[in-house]
């Protein structure tokens, strides 16, 4: 039998588009799955300047030419040593390991893309390859903003937060008492981690822009805020209450979600701060601040118990949904600029 062909969107200098062609078909080591890709997800990381993120200035990268990308969605082709979760032919979504490996072959933007079998689950059979796709990268970073529970190494100088709450429950849990604020709640680590609250006990409040309130809701806030409200901090403040007010989820981080985060924390006595950017340089004593770093092991339990039977009661929904915009890797290139063009309460995907 002829083996299949693969291709990638390499980026080969910084700063340029992506170039698509040939790549080795990877193997699946032990403890590995080979997942041949229908759908990947662009995220911001794959493109940010502000903090010099991939395409634009090349950090995080290990190994050139690179294959970069962290959502994928398609079928198992090759099953790893110790590998028992999975068979050949099932579908599956995962999140890819590239940030940390710098391996080409585990990166997203291919037909084929090896994945660590515990950051992959069984996608239901009644969910799209283009649907399911918008989970990986969200789920993983939302399991990293909560679960941690020592600050570890983010880049030099930036620990990770460690908020160290529980895991999510596919039995209805009662409520802990404990709320947390998520700043950008329409975005797509927002959601996933207002769901991942929700499903451990905790109350989420969410801030987003007034028209996507109801995107928060349907991730299970429990109360929303338009965040150009004057009065946001006083609203925000108000509601937290006399509750057991654990931090803020700061999935936007920039200097006006900041000051907003901070003029919270200041008035509720101080909490934690989980920022996708290093945070402030100038945080209080009472504040403890953190950038997440999204591949953990952490996160594998909830990948493992957690993620299919969720999907497949509804208890972990795909949201935000997913805007397809081409079928073909040169779509990725096409994907990245209209993610920093800026898109609101949808996730980027490219069909394969």
């Amino acid at each position: 039998m002829v083996a299949p062909k693969n291709q990638a969107a390499w980026l080969k200098v910084a700063g340029k588009a992506l170039d698509i062609s040939d790549a080795p078909l990877p193997a699946a080591g032990a403890g590995e799955i080979v997942v041949k890709n229908a759908a990947v997800a662009i995220n911001p990381l794959d493109w940010y300047a502000k903090s010099g993120h991939m395409q634009d200035f090349g950090v995080f990268i290990q190994q050139w030419p690179t294959v970069f990308g962290c959502d994928v969605a398609g079928e198992v082709f090759k099953v790893g040593h110790g590998v028992d979760r999975f068979k050949e032919g099932d579908r599956v979504i995962g999140h890819t390991i590239n940030l940390v490996s710098g391996r080409p072959q585990d990166g997203a933007y291919a037909l084929y893309t090896v994945i660590p079998a515990n950051k992959a689950a069984i996608l239901p059979s009644s969910i799209s390859f283009t649907d399911g796709v918008v989970v990986p990268f969200a789920l993983e970073a939302a399991v990293c903003v909560l679960s941690v529970k020592e600050p570890g190494p983010c880049m030099p100088g930036v620990l990770t937060p460690a908020l160290g709450l529980p895991y999510p429950s596919i039995e209805p849990l009662p409520w802990t008492g404990k709320t947390l604020v998520v700043y950008g709640g329409s975005s797509s680590v927002g959601c996933m981690t207002t769901q991942i609250a929700t499903a451990a006990g905790i109350n989420v409040f969410a801030i987003s822009g007034a028209h996507n309130l109801d995107l928060s809701r349907r991730c299970g806030a429990t109360e929303t805020f338009g965040h150009k409200d004057p009065s946001l901090v006083e609203k925000v403040v108000a509601a937290v209450g006399t509750s057991d007010f654990v931090g803020i989820f700061d999935a936007i981080s920039i200097p006006e979600t900041y000051a907003h985060s901070l003029g919270i924390l200041a008035k509720l006595g101080g909490g934690h701060l989980a920022c996708v950017h290093p945070p402030p340089s100038d945080i209080p004593d009472n504040v403890k601040a953190g950038m997440i770093f999204a591949v953990n092991e952490v996160a594998s339990p909830v990948w493992e118990n957690f993620v299919t039977p969720a999907l497949e009661t509804g208890k972990l929904q795909c949201l935000p949904p997913a805007t397809i915009i081409g079928k073909g890797l040169g779509y990725v290139n096409e994907g990245l600029k209209m993610s920093k063009a800026g898109v609101s309460a949808t996730k980027l995907v490219v069909e394969l």
